[in-house]
C-alpha cells in the first residue's frame, strides 16, 4: 500500500506556517502575561511584607490583603495590555469570571501559606515569603489557563493579529481555514 492510502483523507494538514503563526501567538502571549504577572508579584510581595510590618495581621490575612491588592493590579494589565485585542463586549461577565478564576486562585496561593503556617508551624518571615511565592507560583498556572480559556476570550475570526503579513494583492494573508463539517 501506498503513503496515504489507508483511507479516505479528512482534511489537509496544517500549514507549517500556521502552526508557528499559533506558537509566536501563544509565546507572545504568555511573555505579557508573565510581564503583567511579575509585575503582580512585585506588588503582591511588597504590599504582603509592608501588611505584616505595620499592622498585626496575621501572616494569611496580611496574605489575603496583598492578593486582592494584586488581583486589581493584575486586571488591569491584563485587560489594557496582555489582552487588550480581545473581546470586550461582555465586561459584566468578563469581570464576574476574572474575580470568580481569581478567588480560586486566591484560595490555592493562600492555601499553601496557611497550610505551611498553621500545619508545618513554618511563620518565620523568610518561610512566610517562601510559601507565599509558591503558593503565587501555582495558582499563576490555574490562572493562565482560566483567564486566556473564559475570561478573556479571542474575538471570532481573530486568529491572525491585526498587524500580521500582507499578501501580494494588498490584503491581509488570512489565518489558516476554518474547520467545516462535511456530511
Amino acid at each position: 500500500m501506498g503513503r496515504g492510502s489507508s483511507g479516505p483523507s479528512t482534511g489537509a494538514p496544517a500549514p507549517r506556517g500556521s502552526i508557528r503563526q499559533r506558537l509566536d501567538r501563544l509565546v507572545r502571549e504568555a511573555v505579557k502575561f508573565g510581564a503583567v504577572g511579575g509585575a503582580g508579584l512585585l506588588v503582591n510581595l511588597l504590599v504582603f511584607n509592608l501588611v505584616r510590618q505595620v499592622t498585626d495581621l496575621p501572616v494569611v490575612r496580611a496574605s489575603v490583603v496583598a492578593t486582592v491588592v494584586a488581583i486589581v493590579f493584575n486586571y488591569l494589565g491584563f485587560r489594557y495590555f496582555t489582552y487588550r485585542d480581545r473581546d470586550k463586549s461582555g465586561r459584566t461577565k468578563e469581570m464576574s469570571l476574572f474575580l470568580l478564576f481569581s478567588a480560586v486562585g486566591l484560595v490555592i496561593e493562600n492555601g499553601l501559606l496557611y497550610a505551611a503556617t498553621y500545619g508545618f508551624g513554618w511563620d518565620s518571615p523568610l518561610q512566610s515569603n517562601i510559601f507565599k511565592f509558591l503558593g503565587i507560583g501555582v495558582a499563576t498556572l490555574f490562572r493562565f489557563w482560566s483567564y486566556r480559556s473564559w475570561v478573556f476570550r479571542a474575538l471570532p475570526g481573530a486568529a491572525a493579529p491585526a498587524s500580521g503579513p500582507v499578501a501580494e494583492s494588498g490584503h491581509e494573508a488570512s489565518g489558516p481555514p476554518s474547520r467545516q463539517r462535511v456530511p
